[in-house]
């Protein structure tokens, strides 16, 4: 059977991995250079299959003035007929039992994909700088605490292992903390979350299937429609050839919303862009990986290096204040732990990329409802920790219908 995978991102490569597995002669076609290029280049790095708490939630109302006003560092917001759409959905979703529902939905995606991640660094004979760092989510706030402590209780429920610790009790494990500017009042620690490089191992696993010749791959080829005859999808303009195919999956992140949209579908997905750094570890750089929940950011150790990720921008597809958010990102990664890194660095590494949200959390994966057209896309903050599990599942779909 031949399938064709849109988009060369961790989410895509995985998916066609996992057809290779089943059988499947697969093409991945993507409009970069290299595969990996996009949302999975230089995220944060974080597998975080224990943090999988829903946006959407009650308490989330109460901040949305002001992000709306500007006065959130952390987020931006620009009001347009598109977020108007995607946010009344996402306002629906801010209820007690959805926030419940998507939480849970997506802990067991995250704890599928983890025990996939385990297989398959058996199998896989390249590097990608994997490492079981655990993680600590410091929290600043009684509201804070009490949240992490009610998600705990859920996710314990469904046999996720996470833990309420002291303040003293988190400095013990990451001795970093100690140098951190803010209040602690505690942190939600998961000793067995991980570290990887999404990049570095979509590069190994392309060069893999490469090797093997079980994939194909089509870079530096525009994506412009889905080609669909009596609700049936039967090819894709690719740079204005129509290349044919028994099965298309679309996992083409923030810009699947666009190209489903030719074939009648949509994914009710929207591009936030977040940011990131990477630069050499300062004097008290966390071995642990580090989510700064009042601040939106997280520091990741990875071969040597300290990544520092944050912010979540609702403002489509523009990168327009690049340069000032990845500024304010370093200022106050700076202040928070000022001896994280080096942030003085001759050649930081400085990054922006768009992470598909839905207005639930939960990754769109499996058939729609238009013949030979499948979705894997949708992934949010979390498509580096949810790509084995998702990539497996819509792999899945495609060779129970075909």
């Amino acid at each position: 059977m031949r399938v064709i995978v849109l988009g060369a991102g961790v989410v895509g490569v995985t998916t066609a991995y996992y057809l290779s597995q089943l059988g499947c002669e697969v093409t991945v076609i993507d409009r970069a250079e290299q595969a990996g290029d996009g949302a999975s280049f230089a995220n944060a790095g974080q597998l975080s299959y224990s943090f999988t708490d829903a946006l959407a939630k009650p308490s989330f109302l109460a901040q949305i003035p002001a992000m709306v006003l500007g006065r959130d560092q952390g987020v931006r917001v620009r009001l347009s007929p598109k977020l108007i759409a995607w946010g009344t959905r996402f306002l629906g979703q801010c209820t007690t039992r959805h926030a419940r529902e998507n939480t849970v939905a997506v802990l067991k995606t995250a704890m599928r994909s983890a025990e996939l991640m385990r297989k398959l660094r058996e199998e896989l004979p390249f590097n990608f700088w994997h490492r079981t760092a655990g993680k600590l989510v410091v929290l600043s706030s009684q509201a804070e605490l009490d949240g992490a402590t009610s998600n705990m209780k859920l996710k314990q429920s469904y046999g996720c292992e996470t833990e309420i610790l002291s303040r003293s009790e988190a400095v013990a494990i990451e001795p970093a903390l100690e140098q951190v500017r803010g209040d602690i009042v505690g942190a939600v620690y998961s000793k067995s979350d991980e570290v990887a490089d999404s990049q570095k191992f979509v590069a190994g696993l392309q060069n893999l299937l490469e090797a093997q010749g079980k994939v194909r791959f089509q870079l530096s080829s525009r994506v412009r429609e889905l080609l669909v005859t009596n609700g049936r999808v039967h090819a894709v303009d690719v740079d204005g050839d129509a290349v044919e195919a028994d099965a298309f999956v679309v996992c083409m992140g923030a810009w699947s919303h666009e190209l489903l949209q030719t074939a009648g579908v949509n994914p009710h997905v929207y591009p936030v862009r977040g940011y990131s750094l990477t630069l050499p570890p300062g004097d008290a750089a966390p071995t642990v990986s580090v989510t700064a929940l009042k601040h939106r950011m997280v520091y990741s150790r990875l071969n040597g290096f300290v990544r520092i990720a944050g912010f979540a921008d609702f403002t489509n597809f523009d990168t327009r204040a690049d340069n000032e958010r990845a500024q304010l990102l370093l200022n106050l990664a700076k202040s928070y732990a000022p001896a994280a890194a080096d942030y003085d660095a001759d050649d930081p590494k400085v990054w922006g990329g768009f992470r598909p949200m839905t207005p639930s959390g939960q990754p769109q994966v499996g058939r729609t409802r238009v013949d030979g057209l499948y979705v894997n896309t949708g992934h949010g903050m979390l498509g580096w920790t949810l790509a084995c599990s998702t990539g497996y599942e819509a792999a899945q779909a495609v060779a129970k219908t075909h």
